[in-house]
């Protein structure tokens, strides 16, 4: 018996890393294991006192029934004092916090709730392939916006303003940008949310970096008038080492929240009680925490710039986020060819930017998810290896 698969999924691929995962499990099974410094998936562990919490929860004999759709008001409460703290952000924790099981569902519920056929979703190119998918998934059209190096990975809002917009309902946004590492500024932040509000759009801002290398974490929402047009996607994956867990957030404009919830209400029971607790300690942490992990990562960036030296390849040493992303020499087709080239040869996994859009085509991706003595091992291979 054949069964076709619904119209909605034909247009949609596997994700480029599972297939690649796959690839090397296979490669790992016959020879030399794989380095891989391609998935942004924190290999550090969550700070002792979260993990203590899920677990003296977990042993509680009460704490494993359904959940609320809407999390407990701990959870709420203590997100919005998080956002209060690191982003001088107000919420209100009963209307405009919704917890998440992990931030990329959000993606999903967004576009559902908001998006069908015949509506049209502003997509960055590079940029996270979710957006793209789950907007096609939504039966929505996808229309990329380009984002170029001599434009500082921001959007030419001046020349998308002479488009026609008219079925454009959302605009996919992430700062600091994956993968690009760049950062909004305040004059761009004004203009974005002018235009929102000019073009009757609703910008939806994937905010899982802010934490990550940079000084001062930013959020949309805390520029004027951004309550207005943008609702913002956080989530504990990368700022606490919880990306296991599937623990985010969606916070705005309380209408908003509560139109998605109407979708989410259908797609889960709630999240496990105990694991909520820890996230309320998790996102209790101070400073320290953050400043302690930073240190972490800034080493393992040496690295990171050590190894693109090595393969002639050109970055900007002040990105910020997990991940460095770096300009392939010319003499390399794309930067597809140069990463199939160091996996065969020297056994080590890079991204290839062209996944994430055209405009990545030149660049590659590292992730910085590994050890200094991984990083320093990936360099020894490609100096043994790569010619």
């Amino acid at each position: 018996m054949q069964i076709q698969v619904a119209k909605r999924l034909q247009g949609t691929e596997e994700y480029y890393f599972s297939k690649k995962l796959r690839e090397i499990e296979e490669m790992n099974q016959t020879g030399t294991r794989v380095i891989n410094l391609g998935i942004g998936s924190p290999d550090l562990p969550p700070h002792p006192s979260v993990v203590a919490a899920l677990n003296e929860n977990a042993a509680l004999p009460n704490t494993h029934n359904y959940q609320g759709y809407k999390g407990i008001p701990a959870l709420r409460k203590a997100m919005a004092e998080w956002y209060q703290r690191y982003y001088n952000v107000t919420l209100n924790p009963d209307t405009e916090v919704l917890p998440l099981i992990g931030s990329k569902e959000g993606i999903m519920h967004i576009c559902m709730t908001y998006l069908q056929e015949g509506d049209e979703a502003l997509i960055p190119n590079p940029g996270y392939p979710t957006y793209r998918s789950a907007v096609n998934l939504s039966g929505a059209t996808v229309v990329d916006y380009d984002l170029t190096e001599e434009n500082s990975w921001l959007p030419d809002l001046d020349a998308l303003a002479k488009k026609d917009l008219s079925r454009v309902k959302l605009m996919w946004v992430n700062y600091p940008h994956m993968p690009t590492g760049a950062k909004v500024n305040r004059d761009f932040a004004a203009k974005l949310i002018t235009f929102a509000k000019q073009h009757n759009i609703l910008i939806c801002h994937d905010n899982p970096y802010s934490f990550i290398l940079n000084e001062q974490p930013e959020s949309l929402l805390q520029f004027e008038g951004a309550k207005d047009v943008v609702l913002e996607l956080n989530s504990l994956s990368k700022s606490s080492n919880m990306a296991g867990w599937r623990i985010g957030m969606l916070v705005g404009k309380a209408a908003w929240i509560a139109e998605v919830l109407r979708f989410k209400s259908n797609m889960d029971s709630g999240m496990f009680q105990p694991m909520q607790m820890a996230a309320v300690k998790a996102l209790q942490l101070g400073k320290d925490w953050y400043d302690e992990l930073n240190n972490i990562y800034r080493a393992r960036r040496e690295k990171v710039f050590q190894l693109l030296d090595l393969l002639h390849c050109t970055y900007d040493k002040n990105q910020v986020g997990m991940f460095v992303w770096a300009k392939i020499p010319a003499t390399n087709e794309n930067g597809y060819t140069l990463t199939d080239e160091i996996l065969q040869k020297a056994r080590v996994f890079i991204t290839p930017g062209g996944i994430f859009g055209s405009n990545g085509n030149g660049y590659i991706r590292v992730s910085l998810c590994q050890d200094e003595k991984v990083f320093q091992e990936a360099i020894d291979r490609i100096k043994t290896n790569i010619q």
